[in-house]
């Protein structure tokens, strides 16, 4: 059973990945096809080569160089660990073959509640300022207990439905958020190609985006080097192999590890507080 979360707590640690409490559900549960981001393909509930019988990965240290880059931008957000050690109580997959396929449906399930929680989390370490504080506060406690119902259970939620619920609430906050600061000029431009998709390989280097709405926008390898994006809204947003070099995204909202991991960038990247500079750009210009 959860517990009230305090309004001073900072970020979840269960909302990031713990590999050595997991049984390597990511490797297995998950399809993948042969291409930039994956060597080979495989099948969900076939164990990915790389995968060692004590649920390591052999080529973890060198999955970018292995051709595996997609491994290193992909984020369960604690879902492995909680399926692993929580739902199926310690019972792993390769000792329970009657349990795999149901520990392999679950598991995406999961992840998709957490990445939930992680947004929530993200709202409510704010503070209390948000007039849906205590809405945003009810929204998080209902989302943690589904992550404790039965493997049944958490396959009988709707998840479509749930996630509407918190969309709602994090467009809110998004709004509130964004309306604090003054738009960049190119604000509004950049929000129509958001939504068409036009920003692909698009050309922003040093544009001003302060306050910028790129939900789900499609960032792919566009050129946002010293780019002045803070205070925007990341939800969603691809942005695998965009350049963002010397850009300034703090202040930004629901940007995760996962989304900088998968661009390019480099240590004069000025980065909200929570997120870390990851290894492959320290070689970066």
């Amino acid at each position: 059973m959860s517990t009230k979360r305090s309004d001073t707590q900072m970020m979840n640690k269960s909302f990031q990945s713990d590999c050595e409490n997991c049984f390597g559900l990511c490797c297995v549960a998950l399809p993948y096809a042969k291409s930039a981001d994956f060597a080979f393909s495989k099948d969900g509930g076939e164990p990915c080569k790389n995968l060692q019988a004590d649920f390591r990965c052999k080529i973890h240290t060198d999955l970018r160089g292995k051709g595996f880059k997609g491994c290193t931008v992909y984020e369960c957000f604690g879902a492995g660990q909680k399926v692993s050690q929580i739902t199926y109580q310690g019972k792993n997959w390769r000792d329970n073959p009657n349990l795999a396929n149901q520990m392999f449906d679950v598991f995406p399930r999961m992840q998709q509640i957490h990445e939930m929680l992680y947004y929530l989390d993200e709202v409510l370490r704010m503070g209390k300022e948000s007039s849906i504080h205590e809405t945003l506060l009810q929204v998080y406690e209902e989302t943690e207990l589904l992550t404790d119902l039965c493997p049944e259970e958490i396959l009988s939620i709707d998840i479509p439905c749930h996630r509407a619920k918190v969309s709602i609430l994090l467009t809110q906050v998004s709004e509130q958020v964004r309306a604090k600061t003054r738009r960049g000029k190119q604000q509004l431009k950049i929000e129509k190609g958001a939504t068409s998709g036009s920003l692909i390989g698009a050309s922003l280097q040093g544009a001003q985006l302060k306050g910028s709405n790129l939900r789900g926008a499609l960032l792919i390898a566009a050129d946002l080097r010293n780019a002045d994006i803070r205070d925007s809204d990341f939800l969603g947003a691809d942005l695998r192999d965009a350049n963002i070099c010397g850009a300034n995204l703090l202040g930004s909202i629901f940007l995760t590890q996962a989304q900088v991991n998968a661009a390019k960038g480099n240590q004069q990247t000025k980065l909200p507080e929570h997120l870390q500079v990851p290894e492959h750009w320290l070689n970066e210009d």
